[in-house]
């Protein structure tokens, strides 16, 4: 069974072709969600978290106080310090 080809009973009706909408410049400065300090402490925090697995490495002494306390609070205190970088508010220059 062929299927029938039927034309619609109204034409129909096509818009004229719409003008395109011109895109608004915003004229606000880009801010970053981290400032400068930000970042320098971040790099700060790294350091210390490597000096700490530094510490904390070695074949000799193994149950030192150095290996078992002091490199465990350096890690804690460097992370401390990452945490602190990422929830600092950014300052924001006023010119």
């Amino acid at each position: 069974m062929a299927q029938q080809i039927t034309k619609p009973a109204t034409p129909v009706k096509t818009s004229a072709a719409a003008k395109p909408v011109a895109k608004q410049t915003d004229a606000r400065p880009v801010s970053f969600v981290f400032g400068k300090e930000n970042y320098r402490l971040f790099i700060i925090s790294i350091a210390i978290v490597a000096f700490g697995f530094f510490l904390m490495s070695g074949s000799t002494d193994i149950y030192g106080t150095t290996k078992i306390v002091i490199a465990p609070l350096v890690v804690l205190g460097g992370f401390a310090v990452g945490f602190f970088a990422i929830f600092k508010k950014a300052v924001a220059k006023v010119d």
